[in-house]
């Protein structure tokens, strides 16, 4: 099996982590391969935001009850929408959700590869959240939060979940 496969086999959520910073260079990595990823009408309407500083990442964990391990990660980057290269002319304003999951996939997979553990933490559709983030981060207006990752080091050790269906595999037809 090759190595992409087996990142993407192997990926499971992390909710601790050691206390081990992760280098400015690798992040930019992770977040080239996020770039990478495919974009409705080449649109890229991502903006990441990079955090490090544990009193930011303690916030965040304050304003999403389920993003507790940003206290142990020694990063979280926020992946956010810029309404500004959204297409509301053109009736598929959401393809920014596509777009910036995609983008947020392909930073999973990058950090597994690369040895690192991440979580992913929903913000959007969650209004509630969406606000507390933005609250929390002094976002400006237009920049929607999506979700957070968690990404370091891993201090657990679950077993990677089986998540294998071929009930739900439908060949030509339903």
């Amino acid at each position: 099996m090759n190595e992409t496969i087996q990142s993407i086999l192997g990926r499971r959520s992390i909710r601790r982590y050691k206390n081990t910073p992760v280098d400015k260079a690798t992040i930019e990595t992770i977040l080239g391969a996020g770039m990478a990823s495919p974009t409705a009408s080449n649109r890229q309407p991502w903006e990441l935001l990079v955090i490090t500083s544990g009193e930011r990442r303690e916030k965040l964990a304050r304003a999403h009850a389920y993003a507790q391990m940003l206290l142990s990660a020694p990063v979280c980057i926020v992946v956010c929408g810029n309404r500004e290269r959204f297409y509301p002319e053109r009736e598929v304003e959401d393809y920014w959700v596509q777009d910036c999951s995609a983008l947020t996939e392909n930073v999973l997979v990058a950090a597994q590869s690369l040895g690192l553990e991440t979580c992913w933490c929903g913000v959007y559709p969650r209004r509630t959240r969406v606000e507390a983030v933005s609250k929390a981060l002094g976002l400006p207006q237009g920049i929607v939060p999506l979700n957070l990752v968690a990404l370091g080091y891993g201090d657990e050790d679950p077993p990677v979940k089986d998540k294998w269906r071929p009930d739900r595999i439908h060949w030509e037809t339903w």
